[in-house]
């Protein structure tokens, strides 16, 4: 066995953390009779040899002698060798290797060798399947399903062990296999949708129903059932009566990637440790009765896709399980959901509510971070957050292992609904020593509501020390102050722009310059030193004073110049601000009109909304900025928000035109506009409610 390592150069190939010369004793590892050893080198494949799904020399280097390992039935664990086997020759580089070059398109060389590589010892994989090793045979299906190119033999091995097969969640693995078969090669589609309809009805276990379904959803969701949420609540209900025995030895490693479903969420944005492990409950009543039973319910979730209305209804009965692993789960793909997907929300988001007083932990605090993504679309659950806040004032506000604390998820969740009940705690936050970092933007979630906080701000700010420390410091208070207008904290925040320091100044004189224009004529104490800085030499600050300077006086005379002369700023985003500034002053900055055309052409596309929008606001007519804004909406939907305010604010849009049928468009699709590749922003849905607000405004239709 591995006849042949040492005449192989490793020395001269590399891998991700150097000189290759370490691999023979890696592959030597993994035939080890110790288990520990075995761990260490799969490790170590994936560490350096396969890196985060890099193929180099040394791993093409490597493949026969993984292929003579799985094929070795004295070698222990070949199921986490066929694992690894698959990821090396499943790379899909979707035809776009002939656009590339350099390393890329060496990169690209070796994932397509690889892919051949492997495809051609995939065979060996054929006679795996009923393998004694668990392992092996839980690992094979997705082998064959992905690398081997008869696709129809792989298709009837696949239906025939399952007649054979014994172990519940090897069975649950030939349903993936089949379905991933079915989605790369069309031609099997209705055959696979055929077997798996029949599977869904007549499997003898629940679990490979529910595993039938999951599959069903991903290559023929057509073929559901119109009964699917009742089935799978019948399904779960199975599960958790009678757990299914699991083969003694049965326990799986973890894996060693994450989903690739599309429904896992990310990490909170202001996680400071860990989460502990999943409760592992074992009794039927509240118990973890399948492992497997979440990632079957994600899969689901991921075929159904955009049909909103069955997903929900699913989540309203996941996320009241006995069972706290499917609750946990549940809620999670609930933000999920509600991220990416338009909807009525209403009971769900209900029901999330009442996990905040779950008895499990994990639940209660997934649904808090949960509803704070949901601003004004979690006031359903605004009693249940309420009580939570009024329940735990230590969770008021969160400390971490780096960066200034911040608010806990349930009051962030409470005030974003606008629900005055916030006010206390937030003003609570404020008598701390150190401000959360986040209240300004509680109180400007809050609007009106938070007006009672004016006077905590305006002293906090009025005692903060002017040292390096004061961005920190200040800028929570005077995001409050700017979203409140509170005028009468001008001389505060005055002191304030005074007192800048070095350290981060400009971005704190811009804070304190923004709630200065925001108080407007109540902010009259201030015009003397606008009148300084719009000679600031740095531009960005002249250009803030300048718009200061005309909403506290007025002064478009005295504001005019500088912001005319932004426009000439060497960088984009002084220019843009200068842009945006000069829409402020409306018709008073006619003069800035054949200034602001040349920019509709400019070849930054956020300049040249920026500039049809300030075009529109100067010069009243709507008609030159059009094209722009029509342009940006389908080239850049991250420009849709703004674009769709413009519209609203210039009158209703003409019937039949254009920029009607782009509107209503967006109205009726159901994906957020912003739900686009993995990850997600913590103000998108707010963002995407806004949209669809600003289009029934511009529309002149019904719920503007």
């Amino acid at each position: 066995m591995l006849t042949g390592i040492y005449e192989v150069d490793w020395a001269s190939m590399r891998h991700a953390h150097g000189p290759a010369d370490d691999v023979p004793a890696l592959l030597e590892g993994l035939a080890s009779r110790d288990a520990s050893e075995r761990e260490r080198a799969l490790d170590g494949m994936y560490g350096s040899v396969h890196h985060q799904g890099d193929v180099y020399g040394c791993t093409l280097a490597c493949i026969p002698f993984l292929f003579e390992l799985v094929a070795e039935p004295g070698v222990d664990d070949r199921g986490g060798i066929v694992e690894l086997l698959t990821s090396i020759g499943s790379i899909d580089l979707d035809g776009d290797e002939d656009e590339v070059g350099g390393d890329e398109a060496e990169e690209a060389a070796n994932y397509a060798m690889a892919a051949s590589a492997v495809a051609a010892g995939a065979d060996v994989f054929l006679g795996m399947v009923a393998d004694p090793d668990r392992g092996v045979r839980l690992a094979v299906p997705l082998a064959l399903a992905t690398l081997h190119t008869r696709p129809f033999d792989v298709l009837a091995l696949l239906r025939e062990r399952m007649d054979a097969e014994e172990d519940e969640e090897v069975r649950l693995a030939l349903v993936e296999a089949a379905a991933l078969t079915a989605l790369r090669h069309g031609a099997l589609g209705a055959p696979v949708a055929l077997w798996l309809g029949g599977l869904a009805r007549e499997a003898a276990t629940p679990g490979l129903r529910l595993a039938a379904l999951a599959q069903l959803a991903r290559c023929g969701p057509d073929e559901l059932p119109g009964d699917l949420v009742t089935r799978v609540d019948g399904l779960l209900r199975e599960l958790r009566s009678a757990p299914p025995r699991v083969p003694a030895g049965a326990d799986r490693a973890a894996e060693r990637t994450p989903p690739t479903d599309g429904t896992a969420d990310t990490a909170p944005e202001d996680a400071g440790t860990p989460e502990p492990a999943a409760p592992e409950d074992t009794g039927p009543a509240g118990g973890r009765s399948a492992p497997w039973a979440c990632d079957l319910l994600r899969t689901l979730h991921t075929g159904l896709d955009d049909r909103v209305a069955v997903r929900t209804a699913l989540l309203v009965g996941q996320v009241q399980s006995p069972e706290p692993t499917q609750r946990i789960d549940a809620v999670r793909m609930a933000g999920g959901l509600v991220r990416a997907w338009r909807g009525s929300y209403e009971e769900l988001v209900r029901l999330v509510g009442r996990r905040l007083a779950d008895p499990e932990p994990r639940a209660a605090e997934a649904a808090a971070q949960m509803l704070e993504g949901l601003f004004r679309l979690a006031a359903p659950a605004a009693d249940d957050l309420a009580a939570r806040v009024a329940s735990d004032p230590a969770d008021w506000v969160r400390r971490w292992r780096s960066g200034p604390p911040g608010l806990g998820h349930a009051l962030r969740a409470l005030a974003r609904t606008g629900d005055p009940r916030a006010v206390p705690a937030l003003a609570a936050a404020l008598e701390r020593p150190v401000t959360p970092h986040d209240l300004g933007d509680a109180v400007r979630a809050l609007g009106d509501a938070a007006a009672p906080l004016a006077g905590p701000l305006r002293r906090k700010l009025g005692g903060a020390a002017l040292d390096e420390g004061l961005y920190d410091r200040a800028v929570p208070l005077l995001t409050g102050l700017t979203a409140l207008r509170a005028g009468e904290a001008a001389p505060e925040v005055l002191r304030v722009l005074r007192g800048a320091p070095e350290f981060r100044g400009a971005w704190l004189r811009r804070a304190a310059l923004r709630a200065l224009a925001s108080f407007g004529p109540a902010a009259a104490c201030a015009e003397p030193e606008l009148r300084t800085l719009i000679r600031w030499p740095s531009g960005a600050t002249a250009t803030e004073a300048a718009e200061a300077l005309y909403a506290v006086s007025g002064d478009a005379e005295a504001a005019l110049p500088v912001l005319i002369g932004g426009l000439a700023a060497e960088r984009v985003a002084e220019r843009g601000a200068a842009v945006t500034a000069l829409g402020h002053l409306g018709g008073r900055a006619g003069e800035a009109v054949p200034l602001l055309r040349p920019l509709l052409r400019h070849p930054e596309p956020w300049l040249r909304v920026a500039a049809a929008v300030a075009l529109w606001e100067v010069s009243g007519r709507i008609g030159e900025s059009l094209p722009v804004l029509r342009s940006a909406w389908v080239e850049r939907p991250q420009e849709r928000v703004r674009v769709a305010d413009c519209l609203a604010r210039a009158g209703a849009v003409a019937a039949g035109s254009e920029t009607a049928r782009l509107l209503r468009a967006e109205l009726i699709r159901v994906r957020r506009h912003n739900a686009v590749g993995g990850g997600y922003g913590s103000n998108d849905v707010q963002e995407d409610e806004r949209l669809l607000a600003s289009c029934r405004r511009a529309l002149d239709v019904d719920g503007a």
